[in-house]
């Protein structure tokens, strides 16, 4: 048995804008021909930088909109010939949220379940599961404009599963929650997974992606540059990295490249900004001699870190860029 839950191929997605009145009407490519194979029961992350494509590639999946060129296949249908068939089996939360503010959590989960058509016996009965699951019961009668951001964040993810979907889509779920909002919906998103549940989300936090998903793809410009499991990719990354914080300018960074690079334990080398990035073999040993080498440059030497590599590491070495540096 096929256990592919979301299979695209070339999936792609233009928008035609225009600047002003007059203007030339522009193609912007948001989505540049994805191929995605997401299995049953796991958490999939959809990592990178705001504006990569991420949501785009959501909507698309979500069937709401229609991708410009491409296949995909959803829970096992057509995305284009049976949306109708895809949305009675998918969940979906949005950035935005969905909740109706001027009502309860009670009175959302009711609306939902019975645009899902289910019986008003039937809607009583998910609406206080959800509620007793999720931990709304405390403040289910209150106003959904009066909750914190967590709560709310709660109650969408609520709003989602209120068809027991086999395959739910996030859309940067914890995006600007406290920490312990975001740790406490972590255990949710775990919980829906080990119940059975699909999760599809999208972040561009590194950690979330490292410590949450199963299996990842890192998006840039459009483009899927890296997919696997979060061990998997790290494990590009031959070696430790070690940051330089530097005072320096272009001739000198020059310099201090020509040196690193003739040594046997320097493997690459990467700059951001004012800072060095450099995967070395045995960090540890060779961290003194890396200083000497710099030192005798005549640099100063800002900051120095040692680490093993990250996901913003594997980032870094297929884009050339940081993650952390990429407008989030």
């Amino acid at each position: 048995m096929d256990d592919t839950i979301i299979e695209t191929n070339g999936l792609r997605k233009t928008f035609k804008s225009r600047q002003s009145k007059g203007s030339k009407t522009q193609i912007i490519e948001a989505v540049k021909g994805i191929d995605l194979s997401v299995q049953a029961g796991e958490i999939f992350g959809f990592l990178g930088p705001n504006g990569a494509g991420k949501s785009t590639t959501l909507r698309m999946l979500t069937t709401l909109i229609q991708p410009t060129a491409g296949q995909a296949r959803v829970v096992g249908y057509d995305l284009l010939k049976e949306a109708g068939q895809v949305r009675r089996r998918i969940g979906y939360v949005s950035q935005a949220g969905g909740a109706d503010e001027t009502a309860t959590a009670r009175e959302n989960l009711m609306l939902q379940a019975r645009l899902y058509r289910m019986s008003r016996s039937e809607a009583i009965k998910r609406t206080n599961e959800l509620l007793i699951t999720l931990e709304l019961e405390s403040f289910a009668d209150r106003l959904v404009k009066t909750y914190s951001g967590g709560q709310r964040r709660r109650l969408d993810v609520a709003l989602g599963i209120v068809n027991h979907p086999r395959l739910l889509f996030l859309d940067e779920p914890t995006s600007g929650l406290d920490p312990q909002s975001r740790a406490h919906l972590w255990d949710e998103v775990r919980r829906l997974r080990d119940q059975g549940t699909t999760v599809f989300l999208t972040t561009h936090y590194l950690e979330e992606a490292d410590v949450l998903a199963d299996h990842l793809a890192i998006m840039d410009d459009g483009r899927i540059v890296a997919e696997g499991t979060p061990d998997d990719l790290k494990r590009l990354i031959a070696g430790d990295v070690i940051t330089l914080g530097l005072e320096t300018q272009d001739s000198h960074y020059q310099k201090i490249q020509n040196i690193l690079q003739r040594q046997s334990f320097v493997r690459e080398m990467h700059r951001s900004d004012d800072e060095v990035q450099l995967y070395v073999e045995r960090g540890e040993e060779n961290l003194a001699e890396i200083i000497r080498l710099v030192d005798g440059v005549g640099l100063r030497i800002r900051k120095v870190a040692l680490a093993r590599p990250s996901l913003d590491d594997v980032f870094l070495r297929k884009t050339g860029r940081s993650l952390r540096d990429s407008g989030l």
